[in-house]
């Protein structure tokens, strides 16, 4: 950057002056030219010209925004050395790849070097907190390599223990599971925590009751992909609730297919909802889902699903989320001939939904905002060579849409500085690079180059390529007109 600055010495006092400061308290409070302090794993104070302890370092926010660091409560991160593999993957492909063809070649190593470029991939992106959904976790061994490597990184970690190469009824029931599933929960700390993470298929002999009841057992919330088109359904969810394993800790991931009765059972049992926008609308897992949730009154929480796809950037699911939410409240109101004059979905809206939302779907109401006692997970952005950093007019407005990961200038978690002017501090990229590399080489030579390169190019469907009906040399609006209207009859008449 043009000036650079001292990285702040580790245990003393911060305060970041000066700043556009998102608090994200209950009454969203914005506080202009506001400092936030700092001292040692708690916000200390937020106001304007805070007076502060000596030796305390300051942090220049000017013409920056401070706001909580952001929370993703659903991402694989085992999958992340794959960065971009599934770019053209539909969710079956995705299936196939690693529930049926290659899940099984990944060693204890590759999950570690996933889970630790994924990690410092979040903290860069300006998301302390990521729920590592590690379905990934064939054996013990695995699960060891998982938390080894999310411990070797300064961020807030939740292992969400899973493993797609066996049903989780059967899993849970290993002797050796449940001794390491015991050992983290007593170790836990509010640094990594611990779930379980398995989905229900809606069989009616409610196979996963077992596992649910491994997880009452040990005091662990479940976190589940709910509503995913062709694998999980409303079923899955009236068992579940039938059998009384439906909590306010449970988080259903995508939620995108589910009907009101669903909505209404996760409505009445506390339960939140996990929306990954861009992988609902690119993979196929059903309509990004906020536009019926928030109707219910259900607390939404945003996640970025796997990096074999996407990266880590919660800004880009803030996006996706309100494009996507608008975009179908304005279809919705076309198809009856009505015209959407105030959109229903605020940038406020997605900006909570990224750090409180996240917060409470973990109960950490501890995080999320910049209060008073809360704990210190900050992120400062500021740029001052980008000519998209000014003005800052709307706040939650230019977080949602203006925003992106290169303008993350601080990053602090548990009052640690773990990322100072635009760049990582005391990280050995090159180490992990060299790590992530020995991962794909094991990978690839283990599939072969021609596995390699097919997986990575999927067939393109045969595809009948009509007409253009925009043409200069024969006018056809009539018949467009009518497609189009024959399009929205179709559709109404499935709404009926």
């Amino acid at each position: 950057m043009s000036n650079p600055e001292p990285t702040p010495e580790a245990g003393r006092p911060v305060v970041l002056r000066g700043g556009t400061v998102l608090t994200m308290d209950d009454a969203g409070t914005v506080l202009a030219d506001a400092d936030v302090l700092v001292v040692g794993d708690r916000i200390a104070a937020v106001g304007q010209a805070l007076e502060v302890p000596d030796g305390t370092q300051e942090i220049d926010a000017r013409g920056g925004i401070v706001m909580p660091g952001m929370i993703d409560t659903h991402r694989h991160m085992w999958q992340t050395a794959m960065r971009g593999y599934g770019a053209d993957w539909t969710l079956t492909q995705y299936f196939v790849w690693y529930y049926l063809e290659h899940g099984r070649t990944f060693r204890p190593e590759d999950v570690a070097a996933g889970n630790r470029l994924a990690a410092l991939e979040a903290l860069e992106a300006g998301v302390t907190t990521t729920v590592d959904w590690s379905h990934g976790l064939q054996s013990v061994d695995h699960a060891e390599a998982a938390v080894e490597a999310l411990r070797s990184v300064p961020g807030r970690f939740v292992l969400a223990y899973g493993n797609i190469q066996a049903a989780p009824w059967e899993w849970t029931a290993d002797p050796a599971v449940r001794a390491f599933l015991e050992r983290r929960r007593d170790a836990a700390d509010d640094m990594l925590g611990l779930q379980l993470a398995f989905d229900v298929t809606g069989d009616p002999a409610f196979p996963e009751k077992a596992a649910f009841e491994v997880a009452r057992d040990l005091g662990l919330p479940v976190t589940t992909h709910a509503g995913v088109w062709g694998a999980t359904n409303d079923d899955g969810i009236r068992l579940m609730h039938e059998h009384g394993f439906m909590t306010p800790e449970t988080v259903y991931v995508h939620a995108a297919t589910l009907t009101p009765d669903s909505y209404h059972r996760i409505a009445a049992t506390g339960g939140s909802i996990s929306v990954s926008t861009e992988s609902e609308q690119s993979a196929g897992q059903g309509y990004p889902p906020t536009w019926q949730v928030r109707k219910h009154g259900i607390p939404v929480s945003l996640s970025m699903d796997t990096s074999v796809w996407w990266s880590a950037d919660l800004f880009s699911a803030m996006r996706t989320t309100l494009g996507a939410d608008r975009s179908r409240e304005h279809f919705e109101a076309h198809l009856k001939g009505d015209t959407v004059t105030h959109v229903a979905l605020r940038a406020r809206d997605v900006v909570r939904w990224a750090t409180r939302g996240g917060a409470a779907a973990l109960g950490r109401d501890d995080l999320g905002s910049l209060q008073p006692g809360s704990k210190a997970d900050v992120v400062l952005l500021r740029n001052d060579d980008s000519p998209v950093s000014f003005p800052v007019l709307n706040p939650f407005g230019h977080v949602a849409f203006q925003a992106q990961r290169g303008d993350v200038h601080t990053v602090l978690v548990d009052g640690r500085v773990v990322k100072h002017a635009h760049k990582l501090v005391g990280v050995d990229l090159a180490g992990v690079r060299r790590e992530v590399e020995a991962s794909v080489e094991h990978l690839r030579s283990t599939l072969g180059e021609e596995a390699w390169a097919q997986g990575m190019n999927p067939d393109l469907p045969g595809a009948e390529v009509l007409d253009n009906p925009y043409q200069y040399t024969d006018y056809k609006s009539d018949s467009t007109r009518a497609a189009r209207e024959e399009v929205y009859e179709e559709h109404l008449a499935t709404e009926r």
